[in-house]
């Protein structure tokens, strides 16, 4: 017997009275030390009856059958190609498109704008991963989506569910002085080795990676399974450049956990088959049955760095270097602004994107600017924003005198310029409440009652996933429910402190239950306070 994502591995069945079967036999099946299979959760059935991406050949007959026909397998399925069932819009979809370190142009900034007009309600949302979430469209639109998108570069296959997630990095890379070397490459070269791959779409949960080179903490690295960050080490006598490797961050499943440092130092050129390695140890070894306890962070926890490192280099077939000296300054930056490139006479511009929407219009506007005053390319960030590069100096000052630059700002508030919002209750129905509105309204009232000259980050997330990165945050917001004389509230739990990077930390609780139409007065007292 073959294992289905396996071919050429035997899965022994029966075998000696108390035998153990390593789980690299067949990924997505447990065993106890007696041999029998383990419960497993409804998603690893799903996953055991058919691999995720075999749902897209079943795209058309969805087509013709209409969205009601989906079982809750082929509802969960979907998410392997991208494409996501929303409760709270029946019959509405959400497609999430793939787009690694944040890289992106004009040609794609146009065909995602034409989409959004003619399928969905005009607009659109840039994600902490640096990626566009399309809305809106029926599932009888996919293939023609798909047929536009692909024209341009762009898919969305295992952007959802039990895979490697949109791989993030510096959006200044190649660009900004501040970086020890442009990491955007590797980020590219482990995605190709992703996408499609079935060996990494059985993961027992979702996986992300940070891979960087920029020395100011831009990407919250320290919060995800994998964490690739700039570092020097002397090998042979010669200062080499590369990257120290952390692994079992997260955010959500029990709250923020910092990376661990694994000990374990890279050249870029074996980089991506780290990550790849790294991967497959979650993949087999992970566990599988409460998906709250499902990523890797957990089987850290259980294991030790020390055991996992050596894990690793067994893996690897040869010797790990140890950790190199950590490269990065205790800075943070957001990339906006007009800033200077690394390349003599050219410049980078960071605009603003409030609470990561933005409307077709806008993106069609981008994509002009992109054209005329740079070279095409577009990049999207953590921050939910975008840079506009290689901008010749002589046209600077043109570019930010654009009118649709007084809707995108390149010179935001200090409030605006680090303000964070997840999907909220409005399209996704993990969260508790709405935060888009609210966090742009918040925004807008401390921008007029806080005198603040210092960047200061406040991200909204509406549920305990956290995907807002509330944790990482000068101010983090979670959203909860509550009862105020009987009737049920939307409200926030505050944190503050919170952060990643060379000081990482997890955030203080500072205040519980603060009702959201209260908060806007109630962050207008903390902040004059707040160091940062």
């Amino acid at each position: 017997m073959t294992t289905k994502n396996h071919p050429n591995l035997e899965l022994v069945v029966g075998g000696a009275p108390g035998a153990v079967l390593d789980s690299t036999d067949q990924p997505g099946v447990a065993f106890n030390a007696r041999g029998a299979r383990k419960p497993q959760n409804k998603i690893e059935e799903y996953k055991s009856e058919k691999d995720g991406l075999d749902i897209i050949p079943d795209i058309p007959r969805f087509a013709r059958e209409g969205w009601e026909s989906l079982s809750d397998a082929d509802r969960e399925r979907l998410k392997w190609a991208g494409v996501f069932f929303r409760r709270q819009t029946p019959g509405a979809f959400m497609m999430r498109l793939r787009m690694a370190n944040g890289i992106t142009n004009a040609a794609q900034f146009r065909v995602i704008a034409e989409i959004g007009r003619e399928f969905g309600k005009g607009f659109v949302d840039i994600t902490t991963r640096q990626q566009i979430q399309l809305r809106w469209f029926r599932i009888d639109d996919v293939p023609e989506i798909w047929g536009r998108l692909e024209a341009v570069g762009l898919v969305s296959l295992q952007t959802g569910m039990d895979n490697v997630r949109n791989v993030i990095g510096c959006p200044a890379a190649g660009i900004t002085p501040n970086e020890l070397f442009d990491a955007s490459p590797v980020a590219l070269q482990f995605t190709a080795m992703l996408v499609g791959n079935r060996d990494y779409t059985n993961l027992p949960r979702k996986f992300n990676v940070a891979i960087t080179g920029c020395l100011e903490n831009c990407t919250h690295a320290e919060s995800q399974d994998i964490a690739l960050t700039p570092a020097v080490k002397q090998i042979d006598g010669q200062e080499v450049p590369g990257f120290n490797v952390g692994v079992g961050g997260k955010m959500g499943s029990g709250g923020y956990r910092p990376a661990s440092p694994l000990d374990v130092f890279t050249v870029p050129e074996r980089a991506a088959e780290i990550c790849g390695h790294i991967t497959m140890l979650f993949r087999d070894y992970g566990s599988r049955e409460a998906r709250t306890r499902a990523r890797l962070a957990f089987l850290i926890d259980e294991w030790g760095a020390t055991r996992f490192r050596d894990e690793l280099e067994a893996r690897a077939g040869f010797l790990l270097d140890t950790a190199g000296k950590d490269a990065r300054t205790t800075k943070k930056t957001s990339h906006a602004g007009a800033l200077r490139q690394k390349q003599r006479g050219f410049y980078y511009v960071g605009l603003n994107v409030p609470a990561g929407r933005i409307t077709t219009t806008q993106l069609s506007e981008v994509a002009r600017l992109a054209d005329s005053y740079g070279n095409g390319e577009i990049r999207l960030t953590t921050s939910q924003n975008l840079i506009i590069p290689n901008i010749p100096d002589k046209k600077v000052t043109a570019l930010t005198e654009e009118p649709i630059l007084q809707e995108l700002r390149y010179d935001p508030t200090e409030i605006m310029r680090g303000l964070v919002s997840c999907t909220g209750i409005d399209y996704c129905h993990l969260a508790l409440i709405e935060t888009k509105e609210l966090a742009l309204k918040t925004g807008r009232y401390l921008e007029q009652n806080v005198n603040r000259t210092k960047p200061i980050a406040i991200h909204w997330s509406g549920c305990p996933a956290g995907c807002g990165n509330h944790a990482v945050a000068d101010i983090g917001l979670l959203g909860k429910n509550i009862r105020v004389d009987g009737e049920v509230v939307d409200a926030v739990d505050v944190f503050v402190g919170g952060k990643a990077g060379i000081e990482a930390r997890v955030p203080v609780k500072v205040l519980e239950n603060v009702p959201c139409d209260e908060l806007p007065e109630v962050l207008a007292r903390i902040i004059p306070y707040l160091k940062t």
